[in-house]
């Protein structure tokens, strides 16, 4: 009978240690998925400045200054200096909405346990929450 006390109370001792380790190893790897998330956000939010300042380039190249001249008459000369530029680029809240709908999907995808409707799902509401930062920024430019 002390004997199969003693088989009992081992038993236990070893299954509350052998939890203890699971929980420990569940707490590591909800900390390395985690750390995968915010490494995801990093690099989108890199790639996006990367493209934003690719953009910027482009719209400085864009801006050329054009001189024209005239001659009326043998001995005078008139100069006309004109400056062309092409539209201005992508608005706030177009920013807003491309950031917001890469940034929810790859969040939705490493989240859900349904990667391509946890992609949708984020993209969307990620989207939705970017064009409306976006619109505020826009307002608040215009004032």
């Amino acid at each position: 009978m002390k004997a199969l006390y003693f088989i009992l109370v081992a038993a236990i001792v070893v299954s509350c240690q052998n939890q203890g380790k699971m929980e420990i190893e569940k707490a590591k790897l909800a900390t390395v998925d985690s750390m995968k998330v915010e490494i995801e956000k990093q690099r989108v939010i890199d790639s996006m400045q990367v493209e934003m300042v690719k953009i910027e380039e482009a719209k400085i190249e864009t801006q050329k200054e054009v001189v024209v001249v005239n001659q009326q008459a043998p001995g005078s000369t008139t100069t006309t200096t004109s400056t062309t530029t092409q539209k201005k680029g992508w608005s706030s809240t177009a920013k807003g909405a491309v950031i917001g709908a890469g940034v929810g999907a790859a969040t939705g995808a490493i989240i859900s346990k349904k990667k391509v409707q946890g992609a949708i799902i984020g993209g969307i509401a990620g989207a939705g929450v970017g064009a409306g930062t976006g619109a505020i920024i826009d307002g608040s430019k215009k004032e």
